[in-house]
């Protein structure tokens, strides 16, 4: 058997190669294809087979242009009511590849189409010559089941969150929990995606680890189980639900994108006035020290997709500011891979051109930990307003005293509520978050932001004060 995981890091996307006697099937596959046929290329095996475990809300999936270029059929749940060809998976449908058998198990709760894929590898494990007795080894579990989480119930127009937690309930303890303990469990995304609340970095783990560790499978109550997976579920990005829709259909191969047009300061200029996206994908330092005006930072360092995604939203049209051309390319490919394709063009010459046709440069200011905590010691910075953006359970495990949560998940909603008479100083866990927050800020009219260099590790490393809400309401 030959087995392989593709982990997409800017995502948190793992998708899978899976492979006996020459004939592959690919699992969950990213929006650019070519990966999946290098790996096959090189060893020599034949795509015959595409599985969907669900609708994607988180990235735009290339099953379709994989099954145009190789001729393979895909296969997505029953329930998914697909647009495109495609076999539809019900409970124990069973694909034969080679020596291996890969099962459906109907797992709704995630999304009501979400099916898992159970792997039996038959020439390893035939007792007496009989395909029976074997036992599974692998099971692929999309977004249903992840090391150490779940997935979250709250990606369905037709179903409340209530419902589809109920299902999942039901899916994890009628149908993955029967399988034995030694089965690998793969799924389809890591720590820090959306698509659930406390997953662990690795990026496998089995039945009977999930079954003593994972918290969602101690709650043995099914209320309980749906009390808790409904509550303080974290903002769902607006674009989530248009990417399960563009999946639904099937999305367009990439070859059929336009050129990217080159803008010139003057066009870029005037696409500003009439309130255009303007989306700045260097390095947060380099955008603290000198960038257009109205412009918004997200570094291609880090989750760049899903931020642009949920700040902006699939139909912004953006234009590009990069420090050349390799980050133009690199910036348009990550934001087709959830959903973002229509582009108004790039600043030709980047910000250098900008700045040779005498148009202003803006610069955002930056503190250190140390002169932060030394200021509001000394009481300088007594009208400062403090923010922290990120998520609320980060917060809770250790925050600066009386420092405000403000998500930057839902930070472009409240920004009416920031008072902009006063200085805001805003930091993250490392910096990353908080330059996009402080460019938000800024292109909302604020004056007088701050940015806190390194974030609150570096607020912690310095062995500062902070408080945490478990200690407090301990």
């Amino acid at each position: 058997m030959y087995f392989e995981q593709f982990y997409l890091t800017c995502l948190s996307h793992a998708s899978y190669m899976i492979a006996s006697e020459g004939e592959a099937a690919v699992v969950d596959p990213q929006r650019d294809v070519d990966i999946y046929l290098k790996a096959a290329d090189e060893q020599n095996l034949k795509i015959r087979h595409i599985f969907e475990t669900h609708l994607h809300a988180d990235f735009v999936s290339g099953h379709k242009e994989l099954a145009a270029r190789t001729g393979a059929k895909i296969y997505i749940g029953a329930q998914a009511n697909a647009e495109f060809p495609h076999v539809p998976l019900t409970d124990d449908y069973e694909v034969k590849i080679g020596a291996l058998r890969i099962r459906a198990l109907e797992t709704p709760g995630h999304t009501p189409e979400s099916v898992c894929l159970v792997i039996t590898d038959v020439s390893a494990d035939v007792i007496a010559n009989d395909e029976k007795s074997a036992q599974p080894c692998a099971v692929l579990t999309g977004d249903t089941l992840f090391i150490g989480d779940v997935g979250r119930p709250d990606l369905s127009k037709m179903h409340t969150p209530q419902q589809l937690a109920g299902l999942l309930y039901d899916s994890l303890h009628k149908k993955l929990l029967s399988l034995p303990d030694a089965v690998v469990v793969y799924p389809a995304h890591g720590a820090g995606s959306l698509c659930g609340r406390s997953m662990r970095a690795e990026r496998s783990s089995t039945i009977g680890t999930e079954r003593l560790t994972n918290y969602a499978l101690q709650i043995r109550s099914r209320e309980e189980f749906i009390a808790q997976l409904t509550a303080n579920l974290p903002a769902r990005p607006e674009y989530f639900l248009e990417d399960a829709e563009i999946n639904r259909s099937g999305a367009p191969t990439l070859t059929e994108l336009p050129p990217l047009p080159a803008l010139s300061p003057a066009e870029l200029r005037a696409l500003l006035q009439e309130k255009a996206n303007v989306l700045d994908v260097r390095s947060g330092e380099e955008f603290a020290a000198g960038h257009i005006p109205g412009s918004i930072n997200i570094a291609l360092a880090g989750q760049f997709a899903s931020w642009a995604g949920g700040i902006l939203g699939i139909h912004s049209k953006p234009v590009l500011v990069a420090a050349n051309d390799m980050q133009i390319e690199e910036a348009r490919l990550r934001l087709t891979r959830v959903g973002i394709e229509l582009l108004r063009g790039y600043l030709s010459g980047g910000l250098k051109a900008w700045e040779e046709a005498g148009l202003p440069v803006q610069k955002t200011a930056q503190i250190s930990a140390q002169e932060l905590n030394q200021k509001l010691r000394d009481g300088t910075l007594q009208a400062l307003n403090i923010l922290d953006v990120r998520r609320e359970g980060e917060w809770q495990a250790g925050h600066i005293p009386e420092v405000e949560c403000r998500p930057l998940d839902a930070f472009a909603q409240r920004l009416p509520a920031i008072d902009r008479s006063r200085p805001v100083a805003i930091h993250c866990k490392s910096g990353y978050r908080s330059i996009i927050a402080c460019s938000l800020l800024e292109r909302a009219g604020h004056l007088n932001v701050i940015n806190v260099a390194g974030g609150f590790d570096a607020w912690h490393a310095a062995e500062l004060p902070e408080v945490s809400e478990q200690l407090a309401q301990a």
